[in-house]
């Protein structure tokens, strides 16, 4: 069964501690409140304000909101939780009043979703008290006390509750250019918020585990963060609902990518124990597999088909795609067999894998199957750099999947390439205001668009309510999602350049690239701590790089 850790010391039998901690945020701003008679008295007072208990008589200065009365606060940042309403009052009466979360302004002023958390909610204050409500993600709450109430609600302070694991970031990366440090730090916060009590795909939407969504996510956290249990709980969980033969999350695709993921984790980690209880799980899996490769070589997975919600409706790019994903998971399959000493699947995977590199289809101009292609080896990864990857570089590109055509373009040896469509892409949603990276983007959306930590703007299209396709249509969609992330792995494994030869780091290689940088510095987790790297452009143009690393890591 999946790793659910019951805390002995708890005064509770049986109890399940969270991990997790909480901290309370001041309001950073006002974004909105009503006028004329209905604008609220004292509204300043909740700025900055970090008064968490309410008060026995006298009051201090308190917000006064009348009935019809709305206010809209930012809190400055993007975070999983709710929000705490300290509230005074001298009398016994509850005051109603009605709460909006939202990843945008625009979706705290309008009707957000309220798909795997509450995002809009009447709730009952009590007076003298410190109210809670909420679980989401969110960075923006509108406050509407109901028209038909007939008394005026008295606030103290409204504070963000954030619940967060606290991890230190072992991880860092630091160069020339501010936009590739700020899309970093942005990538491992997305993914630093979706691990909650398990690793989440979006902390608003989607408060599940998604094992094809998690493989970026577990990049990110082993390029960040030390060992931490949040991965293996997580593909646990996963495999321990998916009884074979049934897909994980009912997509073919999530299983294969369990298969990498695991490959992923192990050269990271180096966790031989917790691999090896994968190991009856896995051969079966990759047995299973094997029934859906054709004597040709083409794959025949069955339904559901999916790489990402880009792709969908495009067969050809999906086929293509799921050839190499295949190639690409077999390997890693050889790779983990050989591991457990399990020869008999290793040779199997070998096979079965040498069958699949037979079948090469044409997946048009798709850069997510030119990317599997390219990874799984099916295809020659300078060539789909130069015919698909490349061209038109800044389009076509997916907050999922754009992890993986950066990892293909590095394949191809063009760095500068893709830091460039990383600068752009993942930068326009920091443009626009976000403080967390999205479950999907499109440059041309920035085209008369409004800023998502502002008022819609007449005449301007809402970035958040206009945009979105399949399930995330509008204010359905995440503007946290932890696929997103994947440039801060990027970054570390190939501008600082740190790669695990061995599991676990016991061999390990350092080719930091500029990639048009003048410098770069940085530090990469292992299980022994650290490699801090330091690189910078020599006279002659070449890199001038400095590695300090753990004594039991050797470099080659």
């Amino acid at each position: 069964m999946f790793n659910v850790k019951i805390n002995n010391s708890s005064i509770y039998p049986g109890a399940v501690r969270d991990a997790r901690i909480r901290e309370y945020l001041p309001v950073k701003k006002i974004i909105f409140m009503s006028e004329g008679e209905l604008k609220p008295e004292n509204p300043g007072v909740l700025v900055g304000n970090s008064i968490i208990q309410s008060y026995v008589h006298p009051a201090p200065t308190v917000c006064r909101l009348k009935p019809g009365c709305t206010i809209i606060l930012d809190f400055g940042i993007e975070l999983n939780g709710g929000i705490r309403i300290v509230t005074g009052g001298n009398d016994v009466k509850t005051r109603k009043v009605k709460v909006n979360f939202g990843e945008s302004v625009s979706e705290a002023m309008g009707t957000p979703n309220n798909d795997h958390a509450m995002h809009e909610t009447v709730i009952d204050l009590a007076p003298m008290a410190h109210n809670e409500v909420g679980n989401t993600g969110f960075r923006f709450v509108s406050l509407n006390v109901p028209a038909d109430t007939a008394e005026t609600l008295e606030i103290i302070n409204v504070l963000a509750v954030a619940i967060y694991r606290d991890l230190p970031y072992v991880g860092a990366f630091k160069c020339s250019d501010e936009r590739l440090n700020q899309i970093w730090k942005t990538g491992a916060y997305t993914v630093h918020l979706n691990m909650q009590d398990f690793l989440y795909d979006g902390i608003k939407r989607d408060r599940l585990v998604w094992m094809g969504d998690m493989n970026p996510e577990i990049r990110v956290v082993c390029a960040v963060f030390d060992d931490c249990d949040t991965v293996e709980t997580s593909m646990d969980f996963v495999r321990d609902h998916a009884e074979l033969p049934s897909f994980m999350n009912t997509v073919n695709a999530y299983s294969l990518w369990w298969i990498i993921s695991q490959y992923d984790w192990y050269m990271y980690r180096g966790n031989l124990e917790y691999l090896q209880r994968q190991h009856g799980y896995l051969a079966q899996l990759l047995r299973l597999f094997t029934g859906y490769v054709g004597p040709d070589g083409v794959e025949k997975l069955p339904e559901w088909r999916f790489l990402d919600w880009p792709s969908q409706g495009d067969p050809v790019a999906i086929h293509a795609g799921l050839q190499g994903l295949m190639a690409w998971a077999f390997a890693s399959g050889e790779k983990l067999s050989l591991a457990l000493n399990d020869s008999d699947t290793a040779s199997l995977c070998a096979i079965t894998r040498r069958r699949l590199l037979t079948h090469n289809p044409d997946g048009g101009m798709s850069k997510q199957a030119g990317a599997l292609k390219a990874i799984g080896g099916i295809a020659d990864q300078i060539q789909v750099n130069k015919t698909v990857l490349a061209q038109n570089p800044f389009s076509g590109l997916s907050t999922f999947f754009g992890y993986y055509m950066m990892q293909a373009r590095a394949l191809a040896g063009d760095y500068d390439g893709a830091t460039e469509a990383i600068r752009r892409y993942w930068g326009g949603m920091l443009d626009i205001g976000a403080t967390s990276f999205w479950e999907d983007f499109d440059l041309d959306w920035l085209n008369n668009a409004g800023r998502i930590d502002e008022m819609p703007v007449p005449g301007k299209r809402d970035i958040h309510a206009d945009y979105g396709n399949f399930c995330y249509k509008g204010l359905r969609h995440s503007l946290c999602h932890g696929w997103s992330g994947g440039p801060t792995a990027w970054l570390s494994e190939h501008l600082l350049g740190v790669k695990p030869l061995e599991p676990g780091f016991k061999e390990a290689q350092v080719t930091p690239q500029l990639a048009g940088l003048e410098w770069l510095e940085g530090a990469m987790p292992t299980p022994y701590g650290p490699i801090r790297v330091t690189a910078e452009k020599g006279a002659n143009g070449k890199v001038i790089f400095d590695v300090k690393k753990p004594a039991k890591v050797i470099l080659r």
